[in-house]
């Protein structure tokens, strides 16, 4: 669907909707969609559509201005996919964009788990789900307790990890969006509750 088809169906159920896109040129080579379309379909449609920029980490120093542009742009936060951008979230590299975020002081969404991208794929279309362990944005938790870190999704099959990551961490939130509740193991019930 297109931005607005998603803002009008979102409309008309009264919910809203974050919209981003990834940018993963390094890690899947594809080009990049940039933060100012994603930014545009919000802009056209406030009162549904919530703005989250991507950037790709290998892009260093090159992607820290981002998170203040970002920022004064009205922009609400930045979403990584480590999967899709084969990055570990805890590589040291990363950690000037990290900065800049928190500095920003918007929330950092990390997709954790499986998703099912690259199913039936040869290969599973290069996705490779090491990246997306929860535990590697523990060492990001302690390292920056000044950041909102939303751990994207229930980081099938690590839930038990994401849990983890998250009790201890004030500042780490577990979205449940993405995988059906019929499917949320008995301790992400328990603690979700």
């Amino acid at each position: 669907p297109t931005a607005q088809e998603v803002a009008d169906h979102y409309r008309e159920r009264r919910m809203a909707a974050v919209i981003f896109t990834v940018d993963d040129e390094a890690g899947m080579g594809r080009k990049r969609l940039g933060n100012a379309e994603v930014l545009a379909a919000a802009e056209a449609n406030p009162d549904v559509l919530i703005p989250v920029a991507s950037v790709d980490p290998h892009k260093g120093q090159l992607a820290v201005p981002e998170a203040p542009e970002w920022v004064e742009a009205g922009g609400g936060g930045f979403k990584f996919h480590p999967n899709v951008q084969a990055f570990f979230p805890n590589d040291r590299a990363f950690y000037p964009i990290y900065e800049a975020i928190e500095e920003a002081g918007l929330p950092a969404l990390f997709h954790t788990g499986h998703s099912g991208i690259g199913t039936g794929l040869p290969g599973g279309g290069g996705i490779r789900l090491k990246y997306s362990n929860p535990m590697h944005v523990d060492d990001v938790a302690v390292d920056f307790p000044g950041l909102t870190i939303v751990l994207a999704h229930p980081s099938f099959p690590w839930q038990d990890e994401a849990i983890s990551v998250a009790l201890p961490k004030q500042q780490v939130y577990i979205d449940l969006s993405g995988r059906p509740p019929k499917y949320f193991p008995p301790p992400l019930l328990r603690y979700a509750k």
